[in-house]
């Protein structure tokens, strides 16, 4: 009976201590140390300005956090509050800039995207995924861990809050890292302790949303949670940290469906792409085709033209009967009924057509230059005339 009096009375107390009683929002890392140069790419510095200030003008501010897909960064859901400290699904700021894989601030290593969306995780979570105008595929992300952490486990942070060493406190200018062990897992958060470089390594300003890693031993790492809260720094004792592995159905939909929305963009741009080329190919076709008619009609009227065998008019509302086609020729024409002309007499083609009241038949024109004979030519016959064949 005594013992279980002593355990529920260890589980109270370890209740009470995971609840973050006049916590401060953490910020950057405390008697921290200098990450290797490349070392952890997938660490974010994610820059506010004109952020909405309390009292209705505005400030700059900064998160940290990680890549956790190509256009996603994951951070604390505090990261994105309005001026009344309400968290909220916007960018907010002015402009928010996700500077990812920079080691060091001076230089220009790494990428540089502006955030264009956000997302919260539950209100219980302090957790929120920032989108990013555009995929960083250079960079490899941090893969998130489904294993819950366990008490005596040693994480890694990295950071780029305010860094506070034995000269003080500044901006930092390098990335940030230290180690940590779990003291503590409750149902969203852990509490975490410094242990290296020092007892006193801790989150400061900036640091929120900073990812605390497991480090495996192929040489990977998965992420377990990201900073939330804590005393102000440097401190020795427990941090508040938000766990991710709890939220990982919502991180994978918020993932899948970026993933789905960016597989329809692309699939719209193939098919207007194709329907593009498609008509841009009939559009070719037709006037290529247009070309190819209007040559050959050319060169058939010029043919016509050489050989002097242009069809008769249309005259009157009505056409001149067809005439007799000479083999191997365009031109229509009516065989003489001489072959033995006088020496200087040309054969005049005859046309044969229908005067008015006179038989079908009857010839138009009876000599050379002749504008048309009277009688059973009829009246067409002069409007008509001749034409000498050679």
């Amino acid at each position: 009976m005594l013992r279980s009096v002593r355990n529920a009375c260890v589980v109270l107390l370890l209740a009470t201590a995971l609840v973050p009683v006049g916590a401060q929002e953490a910020a950057a890392i405390a008697y921290g140390e200098d990450a290797p140069e490349g070392a952890y790419s997938y660490a974010v510095l994610l820059t506010m300005t004109d952020l909405p200030a309390a009292d209705g003008g505005s400030r700059d501010s900064s998160c940290s956090g990680a890549l956790v897909a190509p256009r996603w960064v994951i951070t604390a859901g505090h990261c994105f509050r309005d001026a009344d400290g309400v968290r909220v699904s916007a960018t907010v700021a002015g402009r928010t800039t996700a500077t990812i894989g920079r080691t060091d601030l001076s230089g220009d290593a790494g990428r540089e995207v502006e955030v264009v969306g956000v997302r919260q995780g539950d209100e219980a979570s302090d957790v929120a995924l920032a989108e990013l105008a555009e995929a960083v595929t250079d960079i490899a992300p941090l893969q998130i861990g489904t294993t819950a952490p366990a008490a005596g486990e040693t994480l890694r942070l990295t950071g780029y809050g305010l860094v506070v060493d034995d000269a003080g406190t500044r901006s930092p200018t390098w990335l940030q890292t230290g180690q940590f062990t779990v003291q503590a897992v409750g149902d969203t958060v852990i509490e975490t302790a410094g242990v290296a470089p020092r007892a006193e390594t801790s989150p400061c300003p900036h640091d929120s949303g900073g990812p605390y890693v497991r480090e495996l031993p192929n040489g990977s790492a998965e992420l377990v949670a990201v900073v939330s809260s804590g005393p102000g720094c440097p401190h020795a004792g427990w941090d508040f940290s938000a766990r991710v592995d709890t939220l990982r159905p919502w991180i994978d939909d918020v993932l899948a469906g970026a993933e789905v929305n960016d597989d329809l963009v692309l699939e719209s741009s193939m098919l207007l792409l194709a329907a593009g080329a498609a008509l841009s190919l009939l559009l070719l076709l037709a006037t290529r085709r247009r070309r190819q008619r209007t040559s050959a009609d050319r060169q058939d009227q010029q043919r016509q033209d050489q050989a002097g065998g242009a069809r008769p008019e249309r005259v009157g509302g009505s056409d001149q009967p067809e005439q007799s086609k000479v083999p191997g020729s365009s031109i229509h024409t009516r065989p003489s009924r001489s072959s033995l002309l006088p020496p200087g007499v040309h054969r005049v083609k005859q046309f044969v057509g229908t005067g008015a009241g006179g038989a079908a038949g009857a010839p138009v024109g009876r000599r050379a230059g002749l504008a048309g004979g009277a009688g059973a030519a009829g009246p067409l016959a002069g409007r008509l005339g001749t034409r000498q064949c050679g």
